[in-house]
This record gives C-alpha cells, structure tokens and sequence, in this order.
C-alpha cells in the first residue's frame, strides 16, 4: 500500500478516467471539474509516477505502451472501490431505489405503485425516472427497469415483457375504422424517436399500402400519447405506454395485430451480488401487475419481425 503515497488519489482519478473515457472532455463532466483541472492532474500524476500514461496526439491523449496495462489495473481497482461503495450503501432494507425510463414511470409505473405500498407498507420506493443507464455496483441504486436488447454490458439483465406495437386511437377515430385498409385515410401521431414505422405494422396485416399522413410529429412518446388522446391520430403505440388509456376506455385498439418490435422490458441489477428480499418482492409484484394489465387488452397473439429486426 505504500506505493499509493507516490501519487495523490484525485490524480490516479483522473488517469482512469481520462483512460476509460477516451477524452478530456468525457472525464470532466464525469468528475465534475473543468477540462483544465483534468489536464493538469493528469500531468502531475503523471510527473509523480515518473512514467506517461498517455501519448500526446493531434487527435488527444491515448494510453502509452506503458499505460496501457497500467489503465487496466487502475480501471479494476476503482471498480472494486465503487462496489464497496455501493455495498455499504445498500443497508437500509426499508428503501427501494428504482432506475427507471421516464415513459415507463409516468405512463405506468405511477398509476399502479400504491398496490406494491398496499402490499409491503414496510418498504418505500425512491423512483429515479431517467434514460440513463445506472451504474448499479457504484450507487444506491437497487434496481434497474429498461428496454432494449438485454444486452447491456456490466449488468445482469432479465427478461419482463416483449415489446409490441400496435395502433391506439380514441374511441371517436376508431369509429371510422373498419378494417386496417382505412388507416390510409388517417391522421397519425408520429413519435420522431421511434425506429419502428408503420410499414412494418401495415406488412403483418397483410397491406401493401402507404401509412397513414403524418399530422403532427413530437420527440417525445409522452406527449405523442397525449396527442392521441386529444384525438389528434392514430398512434402506433405499446401495451406499457397506452395500458392506462386502454383501461380507462379513453383510447381503444381498433384492431388485434399486434407486432413485435425485436425489444423487450428487462429487470437490470449488478452483476455478482445477491438481490435482497425488498428487489425480490418488487419483481414479483411487477411481473404479476403487468400479467394483470396486459391481459385485459392483449389477444395473445404476436406476429414476430424477421429475426435481427428491431
């Protein structure tokens, strides 16, 4: 241990930021400081250890031959660090910390959590509603809920729910729909950010026709589910985002096609640690709430892209 007094730790810090990150740039938004200060203690760190760490580049800094190895061990001991950080900061069994995409907090999660309180008063949920992906071994975070692959790295992933498209309209729309065909003559509620288009759920009715005319485009699924249920368009939606509207009767799914978009909903942890009895009892109330949900406006029967769709 004494060869960790020849360097200051804000400076092997930075190193294995700087290492990990691949800029300067990236290091000081992550630690918080100007790119400057990185800079500087990247150099004095550097000037303590005797060696470069890094080569100067016009294109910026890269390991040296000598830092290459050096960064791994570096990097693999900070993870260790963050862990126990992060252990230590799991105590309380009381507290559940839940990191979960904004849509699924506000269209979902928030409508139904008073059934987990109802069933375990004893434990209180803190709802972290973000796109980012948490770093579970270095924080408080218990738990993670994303969608995607599953196959995030540096976590362990569990399969919930395939994800599935379908349109969604009021009721008002959905009158003047009789079969699929009459989608062409439609508004439609376009989400910006959204990969999957109307072309693949007009294939697997079967239609060979153009999508319905965009009538207003957001970047955000929230408000494309507002504009829906303001009677704006049809909307291509899934069951986690318009399941309230659908059980409220204010938006209705004209049609049965349900498509699957080659995503699904995962439970994420960290890897390597066993889950306490407050995450356990979570996923297992989540899982039985969303079986409830789904049931009631799903046929159960999904037609799957072509494999490597998504």
């Amino acid at each position: 241990m004494k060869s960790l007094n020849v360097v200051q730790l804000n400076g092997l810090r930075a190193l294995e930021a700087v290492g990990r990150l691949g800029s300067l740039q990236a290091a000081a938004e992550e630690l918080g400081v100007t790119i400057g200060a990185v800079s500087q203690q990247v150099i004095k760190a550097e000037t303590q250890l005797g060696r470069s760490i890094f080569e100067r580049t016009p294109r910026g800094l890269r390991p040296s031959r000598a830092g290459e190895p050096f960064l791994r061990k570096l990097n693999a001991g900070f993870r260790e660090l963050s862990e126990a950080v992060g252990s230590v900061r799991h105590r309380d069994d009381t507290i559940l910390v839940i990191s979960v995409a904004p849509i699924l907090a506000s269209r979902w999660l928030i409508h139904r959590i008073h059934q987990f309180s109802a069933r375990h008063p004893e434990i209180s949920l803190r709802i972290e509603s973000t796109t980012t992906l948490a770093d579970l071994a270095g924080s408080d975070v218990d738990l993670g809920i994303r969608i995607g692959p599953g196959t995030w790295p540096g976590v362990r992933a569990e399969f919930v729910l395939p994800q599935e498209m379908f349109p969604v309209c009021t009721p008002e729309l959905a009158h003047r729909l009789r079969t699929p065909a009459d989608l062409v003559d439609m508004p439609a509620v376009i989400d910006a950010n959204d990969q999957f288009t109307w072309d693949r759920w007009l294939q697997a009715a079967g239609l060979d026709q153009p999508p319905p005319k965009t009538r207003h485009m957001f970047s955000d699924a929230s408000l494309c589910l507002d504009a829906a249920l303001a009677g704006q368009g049809v909307l291509l939606a899934w069951p986690i985002l318009a399941s309230w509207a659908l059980e409220e009767g204010r938006l209705v799914a004209p049609f049965d096609i349900r498509v699957r978009t080659g995503m699904g909903y995962y439970f994420v942890t960290a890897p390597d640690v066993r889950e306490p009895k407050k995450v356990r009892l979570f996923k297992a109330w989540m899982r039985q709430a969303i079986a409830e949900s789904m049931a009631d406006h799903t046929d159960g029967s999904l037609t799957p892209l072509p494999r490597g769709a998504s």
